[in-house]
């Protein structure tokens, strides 16, 4: 071995034999501080143990009111959390109402503090609820159960009757198309009358005077109004007389019926 390795060799295990004294020491070191921390809190006044016993309620209210950034009201907030809004009692006379105390009862059970009891019915509140069924509801279940009935019935027939008066009609209907019909040819063909017969007219006054004439010329107008006229009076006869016949004609039939009525039986042979 070279006197250069040599010399290696001999720093090295100087290095590690320090670093294994260094490693011992701090060890050493560790185990001593970690005595003396037990030694100091075995050390600590009871007292101050106690303390921190004591305000561990303080500790939390004091946390729970850091973490509340709701800035809710605190019964807002008791709601809120599915908590009685006022644990500490009432803070207004509603608070103490019969309505206020069963409502609290039913949503928070016996955590809110409020005598079951009251949640029953008194004999004074029963006996104006008995009261106020009698009056509100006077019939007994049998009764409206008949009435009932009796209302459905007379339902169905209004319904009844509706459907056959409108199977009625729809029977009829044909024939009011047919009078509709009717009217409306009646109504085209008189217009077609009345067009015609001032088409006539209009030309008849054309004949009297002889040559062509303007329509808006005054003795054509006044010749044509004495025209209308006759014509009106024409038709009116017509009328008239159309009617005298239809009378005389209604006369005869109702005369042949009663002759035919009165006629004698022939005897019966024996």
């Amino acid at each position: 071995m070279s006197q250069l390795n040599k010399i290696n060799l001999l720093k090295f295990l100087t290095i590690s034999r320090n670093g294994i004294q260094i490693s011992r020491h701090c060890s050493k070191t560790a185990v001593k501080s970690d005595e003396n921390a037990d030694d100091k809190l075995d050390s600590t006044p009871a007292a101050i143990v106690q303390d921190d016993d004591e305000d561990v309620e303080e500790r939390k209210r004091r946390i729970d009111k850091i973490r509340n950034k709701s800035r809710l009201l605190p019964n807002h907030r008791n709601m809120l959390m599915g908590q009685v809004p006022y644990p500490d009692g009432p803070e207004s006379w509603i608070h103490t109402t019969l309505k206020y105390k069963r409502g609290l009862f039913g949503k928070y059970g016996l955590e809110s503090g409020v005598d079951p009891r009251i949640c029953y019915p008194t004999a004074t509140e029963k006996a104006d609820q008995d009261e106020f069924e009698r009056v509100a509801y006077p019939f007994t279940l049998q009764e409206m159960q008949k009435m009932n009935a009796e209302l459905r019935k007379e339902k169905e027939d209004a319904i009844t009757k509706r459907e056959e008066d409108i199977a009625k009609k729809l029977g009829k209907l044909d024939g009011w198309m047919a009078e509709l019909n009717a009217k409306i040819a009646k109504k085209e063909a008189d217009a077609r009358a009345a067009k015609e017969r001032k088409e006539r007219l209009v030309e008849e006054v054309r004949r009297h005077f002889g040559y062509t004439i303007d329509v808006r010329d005054e003795k054509f107008k006044e010749m044509l109004a004495i025209k209308e006229k006759e014509d009106k009076k024409a038709q009116k006869e017509a009328r008239k007389k159309q009617k005298e016949m239809k009378m005389l004609e209604k006369l005869i039939t109702k005369g042949k019926a009663a002759a035919e009525g009165s006629e004698p039986e022939a005897p019966q042979k024996s």
